[in-house]
């Protein structure tokens, strides 16, 4: 039986799991277009760093407006109707709100984000890439952002177990939850040729990838 692949993929993750460069890689090699975060354009996330009470609304609100402005350029060209791969679910806003913000600036969040949020389409597949705590801290390390080496383990922990709790829950798309603690996304040309085989041939459900078991 012949399994359509397919046509609008999200990836995934905490922060420097390998969203971005697994996305890259996916549009390239299935010749689809490519829709990225852009959190560098976020000019409050190198302060929310430095200083994650006093800058954590208006990060959160930036990206929210961001996603907006998003949303609303593809519904205008019409960017669902051909294939796609992005590295990120408008639901992360809310999940990252969730983390930084106290009560009444959530509360006051979630009122911007009712009266803002444009519904996204379901994607066709999800992809959530897990590392470990360690894992992650090295990675954002080696990929040098300046800003991010004031990233501490604690907020990576409470990412990573947000990310755990939300996709436990999860049943808007099929879903591949990808153990990336062997998947070199950037060199390693083999995992990345059997993830993308996997990916192709995917039933609908819930899906595990590990490339150590293969």
């Amino acid at each position: 039986m012949n399994r359509v692949s397919p046509k609008y993929i999200v990836i995934e993750g905490p922060i420097g799991v390998g969203k971005t460069t697994l996305a890259r890689r996916l549009a390239e090699s299935l010749g689809i277009d490519l829709l990225l975060e852009s959190a560098a354009d976020n000019p409050f996330l190198p302060k929310f760093y430095q200083d994650p009470k006093a800058a954590a609304l208006p990060t959160q609100l930036s990206f929210l407006f961001q996603r907006v402005r998003q949303m609303e350029t593809l519904r205008q060209t019409d960017i669902f109707k051909p294939a796609l791969v992005a590295d990120f679910l408008v639901q992360k806003d809310r999940l990252f709100a969730g983390i930084t913000l106290n009560d009444h600036e959530l509360d006051l969040y979630y009122q911007v984000y009712n009266r803002l949020m444009l519904e996204a389409p379901a994607p066709d597949l999800v992809i959530y890439l897990q590392a470990s705590v360690d894992d992650l801290v090295r990675r954002v390390y080696e990929r040098g952002v300046d800003f991010e080496r004031n990233i501490t383990e604690e907020y990576l922990k409470k990412v990573s177990d947000a990310y755990i709790d939300f996709f436990y829950n999860y049943t808007q798309s099929p879903l591949l939850i990808v153990n990336t603690a062997d998947f070199d996304l950037a060199r390693n040309d083999r995992n990345f040729e059997m993830l993308l085989n996997h990916v192709q041939n995917l039933p609908p459900g819930r899906h595990y990838f590990n490339p150590r078991d293969i």
